[in-house]
């Protein structure tokens, strides 16, 4: 794709980076208050079942998980006019997520700037090691990146891990308002988890949100995990990076049935997100559907992105993912690194 065609597809989406106060406000109102009236739910129902108590707790996750999406609107100044009512709703909405809303937002900007590029990895994304760094690596740092990217750690440990820890804690490199942002969001969830202990008890609460929260977690990380974890995705060098081509290349379409497209505010549509972070999640699809350009992404099912699950390095030779196993088998036929080819 030329230089000339990046910037026409890019302005092509532009009409689209606006904001609709009455549709903001409505998809607050039909992702909190169901997520409130479920987890209301879903306490009541412990003095019944908790059989009945776990799907109830479950379909809450769905809507925490949308809560995340507007959060992560907010993040991008999408969501409101307003960047004063962004950064108020966002840090009302980090709280329910677990998510410091500066630290995210300036993490995530990061990745966004910095998606598919081979030499500036590491911030917002999840880790990802080429077949020559693998093969270059000592017997430990190989030991823990397989660790790293076993789908019971990333998707069973990461939420919890992640979530409950990782997020209270500041980058190094952090200014003071993301500092006392992460703080204070700390305390907030410390505050609301304790009434809420107080309010209905510790064991009921956490009968409750334990559920809640894994699967919210489960589910956020597996998006951002397969929608860019896909076999032939975008990488490259500083020299050679796009950020049109990893917009477009680098993120995929995630065809989604309509009512987990609904649940998890249209993020399906990656690639157009990508390209355009100013657009709200509600207009994405329209803008996929009127841009016959973003039509030809990379397009992946539920049943197909299961796939992504045995993907583990990225082959620069080849310019796919594969597995270790795969790594084996051409390790077994004289698989030369790219640095000894060039």
């Amino acid at each position: 794709m030329s230089r000339s065609k990046e910037m026409a597809l890019k302005k092509e989406v532009t009409p689209f980076e606006k904001n609709d106060l009455k549709l903001s406000i409505r998809q607050l109102i039909n992702t909190l208050l169901p997520l409130f009236l479920l987890w209301a739910a879903a306490y009541y129902s412990l003095s019944i079942s908790y059989w009945l108590t776990f799907p109830i707790a479950l379909v809450a996750s769905g809507f925490v998980l949308r809560t995340f999406i507007i959060f992560h609107d907010c993040c991008h100044g999408s969501f409101f006019k307003s960047k004063r009512a962004n950064d108020i709703l966002g840090t009302i909405t980090g709280v329910l997520t677990l998510t410091p809303y500066q630290q995210w937002k300036n993490e995530h900007s990061i990745h966004h700037a910095t998606s598919g590029n081979l030499d500036k990895r590491g911030v917002g994304d999840i880790w990802v090691m080429t077949v020559d760094e693998y093969k270059a690596a000592t017997p430990w740092m190989r030991l823990f990146y397989r660790v790293y990217r076993n789908p019971l750690i990333m998707f069973g440990i990461g939420p919890i891990y992640v979530f409950l820890f990782a997020y209270r804690f500041n980058r190094k490199a952090a200014r003071r308002k993301e500092r006392i942002n992460t703080h204070v969001t700390t305390v907030l969830i410390i505050a609301l988890y304790s009434f809420m202990c107080w309010l209905i008890g510790w064991q009921a609460f956490v009968m409750v949100q334990a559920p809640v929260f894994f699967f919210s977690g489960f589910f956020g990380i597996w998006l951002f995990y397969v929608q860019h974890q896909f076999e032939e995705t975008y990488f490259e060098h500083e020299d050679e990076w796009s950020y049109v081509k990893a917009a477009v290349e680098g993120s995929s379409y995630y065809k989604l049935p309509k009512l987990l497209q609904w649940i998890s505010g249209n993020i399906g549509f990656h690639h157009v997100h990508h390209l355009s972070p100013r657009v709200p999640n509600y207009y994405l699809e329209e803008a996929h559907n009127a841009t016959p350009p973003l039509q030809k992404a990379t397009t992946i099912t539920l049943r197909s992105s299961l796939v992504a699950l045995r993907f583990r390095l990225w082959d620069e030779q080849n310019k796919e993912f594969i597995s270790f196993r795969q790594l084996n088998r051409k390790s077994r036929k004289n698989y030369v690194p790219r640095a000894l080819s060039e």
